[in-house]
């Protein structure tokens, strides 16, 4: 029922076809890209066929970009982490290794990598999976 609502405004908008990219993070999907268009093209579809993994790269990088923008309290337990410490922690908490975040933030591997180094020395943990352990624990607090 709310799909069909959710296709009916769309639809209002002139919104008919198109490539939605669903967004998730470690608590399930949080927002959604939509490539789209007002009626059947067959040179769209064919664009969006041949380019569907552009597509959600691109659709992954705008959200990163957007969070980082909105990204208010980048505090665990009480320690206060950089945009971009935060940023990689909750990409590995996803399961991103370091170069894919890097491809997704458009920075290196080796800097992805530094900024989960420092993250690790400010929670004073020894591994990444033990930061994110911490990073989900503030998470639950918080969302109680």
């Amino acid at each position: 029922m709310a799909e069909r609502e959710l296709l009916d405004e769309a639809a209002q908008f002139g919104i008919r076809f198109g490539f939605t990219v669903p967004i998730h993070d470690g608590h399930g999907p949080v927002a959604a890209l939509t490539f789209a268009t007002d009626k059947r093209r067959p040179r769209f579809e064919r664009f969006v066929d041949s380019h569907e993994r552009v597509l959600q790269l691109m659709a992954m990088y705008f959200h990163a970009h957007v969070r980082r923008k909105l990204v208010i309290d980048l505090r665990i337990d009480g320690i206060r982490l950089s945009p971009r410490e935060f940023e990689c922690l909750e990409w590995a908490a996803q399961g991103k290794s370091a170069w894919e975040t890097g491809c997704i933030l458009g920075i290196s591997r080796n800097t992805v990598s530094s900024y989960l180094h420092n993250a690790k020395r400010k929670l004073g943990v020894r591994t990444v999976v033990q930061a994110v352990t911490r990073l989900a624990a503030a998470n639950k607090i918080k969302q109680n």
